[in-house]
């Protein structure tokens, strides 16, 4: 079994866990970690992009010139793509980029960036974060306790509504609970916070 230590919220050591191999000492599959990490942003673009043909942009309702007899090319509207201010041929248009990966592929992700983060000791055990009051003070003080002092990724359980609310103004911090995992913002944290009863709704989704 995989132990990690589980401290308290002041960063002394409360107890040692032991982790689920089949969740956190998979070995890494880089490939679907990239197809994960690709697919998610992906789903992020707006796709708002959008050009005008020349059925869009205004004017040319009429031949510039007839057909023959002038010397100069034919001519049909001033707004066709050859002309200053004619419509995009091909340009882009709005639309979705979003597409789905296969589950079992996703889930080998998120098994493998987590393992990773386990390997490479950036794994923090929380027993809880528990706060009277939501001041980003306080949270700001127990990540110190806890040497995390660079880009982090809280994870905590369903009910701490003061941690999410202490952590808003904390720009290289986000937290969300177990339900919201995902592989993106699990690769791009630096540290890998989570309280002891996520780790075990994380393991009861993955394993």
């Amino acid at each position: 079994m995989t132990k990690v230590a589980v401290l308290k919220q002041d960063g002394s050591k409360a107890s040692d866990l032991d982790l689920n191999e089949e969740v956190f000492a998979v070995e890494a599959n880089n490939a679907v970690i990239t197809d994960a990490v690709l697919m998610q942003r992906a789903s992020m673009r707006q796709g708002t992009h959008s050009v005008k043909n020349r059925s869009a942009v205004s004017g040319g309702g009429r031949k510039p010139w007839k057909q023959k007899g002038t010397g100069r090319a034919r001519q049909g509207s001033i707004r066709a793509p050859q002309w200053r201010g004619g419509g995009i041929v091909f340009g882009p248009t709005p639309r979705s980029y979003a597409y789905r990966i296969n589950k079992k592929a996703y889930n080998l992700a998120l098994k493998s960036a987590l393992s990773q983060k386990v390997a490479d000791n950036k794994l923090v055990v929380v027993d809880a974060l528990a706060f009277s009051e939501a001041k980003t003070k306080d949270f700001k003080q127990v990540l110190a306790n806890l040497a995390v002092d660079s880009k982090a990724l809280v994870i905590v359980d369903e009910n701490n509504e003061n941690a999410l609310r202490a952590a808003r103004n904390l720009a290289n911090v986000q937290v969300m609970t177990a339900a919201g995992v995902n592989v993106l913002d699990v690769v791009n944290a630096d540290k890998l916070v989570v309280v002891q009863s996520a780790i075990e709704e994380i393991q009861g989704g993955l394993a």
